[in-house]
């Protein structure tokens, strides 16, 4: 059973400094005992009770690092169950699979489309994390040279899939630099594969054929001196994946079951390059750390993506782009001034409603953080002051030749004190973004 905060207040150091974040001691044991804060926040806490307290403090979840930074990728360190509790804070890594059995000239291709997954909606960019190598057929030196030529030719964070502990040892040596995950340890292979991750210092796959083998692998590995464990639950139906996944959450997070309080992984077994999507889906809702798919597809992956960014945005931030002036087009200094919120659903529609109207123009974003128009001008956020205050800061007085400002129609009510600050001509736009190109075209089009 773990400590309780009391338990842990005893062996802090009484300061109530407030450094660590809680403003006394027993605030900062009472959010350890619940998982909601590090040890190492602390910075007066005593050697004796760093030893005593570390394991019974850590968060129920360890976080695991694969790769190398640009491209590390961090894992786990989740301490709820639901995101509306807190939020989730380290995303599904998305990992593309790659047999060892392709020739020179289709792994070029396969790379250079791994590569090419990029994309960027609403201001957020997108990406997968990782490469799968998983060793098809040939000899443990066949896959370590296959294994470097991927290397070289991407710098995402790599996974080496193999039960062979000889293939998995000379494949680590030639990439020991990036760090890679070591996949493959099972009941057979455990101790060779223990060993590996120890003289390479990477982290390592547990793959039992059940919950119950996979645990009892997780003990082993922690009492061999391997912490940075990754979890297989040895499923590959959707179903009892997301059981396992599940049972894996709630027993580290709840129970504080130790042996499962590790990142976890999920590899698809569908075909269908949809089925395939819509089962990775599954796992990235609840609650893999990283799930090795199939498809290399753009309009396949981007809807995975797409989800993973929904399910990891924190609920109580609404996201926003940043709050600056912006150029549309060729904008010029005879160019119209927009004022909108940095909320992002708001701007961009905004933005495209201007370039749809063919006439380029300048967008002033005021920060609301990030709240809409009527939602920010009903919380005092979007107000004459604001919208002053951002045409002073933004360069916007540089940028054009006139001084006429155009606000969404919603807020008509803050034309006259802002023409009052600003000195500018104060336009009233339309209401909805939808009338932006006809008030462009009868505005500005001569």
């Amino acid at each position: 059973m773990g400590l309780t905060g009391l338990d842990i207040y005893k062996q802090l150091p009484k300061k109530n400094c407030g450094e660590c974040g809680p403003p006394t001691c027993l605030a900062f044991a009472m959010a350890l005992a619940s998982g909601k804060a590090a040890l190492e926040s602390c910075p007066y806490v005593s050697d004796a009770a760093k030893e005593n307290l570390g394991a019974a403090s850590a968060p129920p979840i360890r976080l695991v690092k694969i790769g190398t930074a640009p491209n590390e990728v961090a894992i786990g360190d989740e301490t709820v169950i639901f995101r509306h509790d807190k939020t989730f804070f380290h995303e599904t890594g998305v990992a593309i699979l790659v047999g060892s059995d392709l020739d020179d000239a289709a792994l070029d291709a396969k790379i250079a489309k791994i590569n090419d997954l990029k994309f960027e909606r609403v201001g957020l960019k997108y990406t997968v994390n990782l490469v799968a190598i998983k060793q098809v057929g040939g000899g443990a030196d066949e896959y370590a040279a296959f294994v470097k030529k991927v290397a070289d030719k991407t710098s995402l964070a790599l996974i080496l899939m193999t039960d062979s502990a000889d293939a998995m040892g000379k494949a680590a040596e030639a990439v020991a630099a990036r760090k890679p995950l070591l996949y493959g340890a099972t009941v057979e292979n455990l101790d060779a594969m223990l060993a590996l991750a120890k003289k390479h210092t990477v982290p390592l796959t547990i793959h039992g054929k059940d919950l119950d083998e996979t645990a009892a692998l997780a003990e082993k590995a922690s009492a061999a001196g391997v912490k940075d464990v990754i979890l297989d639950a040895g499923q590959r139906e959707t179903a009892k994946v997301l059981v396992a996944l599940t049972q894996c959450r709630r027993l580290a997070i709840k129970k504080k079951f130790r042996p499962l309080g590790f990142p976890t992984i999920a590899v698809t077994s569908e075909e269908d390059p949809l089925a395939e999507i819509v089962q990775a889906s599954v796992y990235v809702a609840k609650y893999a750390s990283i799930v090795v798919i199939k498809t290399d597809v753009k309009e396949q992956v981007l809807p995975l993506l797409t989800l993973r960014q929904n399910v990891y945005t924190d609920p109580q931030k609404p996201i926003q782009v940043e709050a600056k002036l912006n150029a549309v087009g060729a904008a010029t200094t005879d160019s119209p001034v927009y004022v909108t919120t940095n909320f992002s659903l708001t701007y961009y529609t905004v933005e495209g409603e201007v370039s749809a109207s063919k006439i380029p123009a300048w967008i002033l974003s005021v920060g609301t953080d990030g709240t809409s128009v009527l939602t920010a001008w009903a919380a005092g956020k979007f107000t004459s002051e604001s919208i002053a205050a951002a045409v002073k800061s933004s360069g916007v007085e540089e940028k054009v030749g006139h001084r006429n400002i155009i606000i969404p129609g919603y807020v008509a009510v803050l034309s006259g004190k802002l023409g009052e600050l600003t000195g500018w001509k104060v336009l009233v736009g339309p209401r909805e973004a939808a009338g932006i190109p006809a008030f462009a075209k009868q505005r500005f089009s001569a």
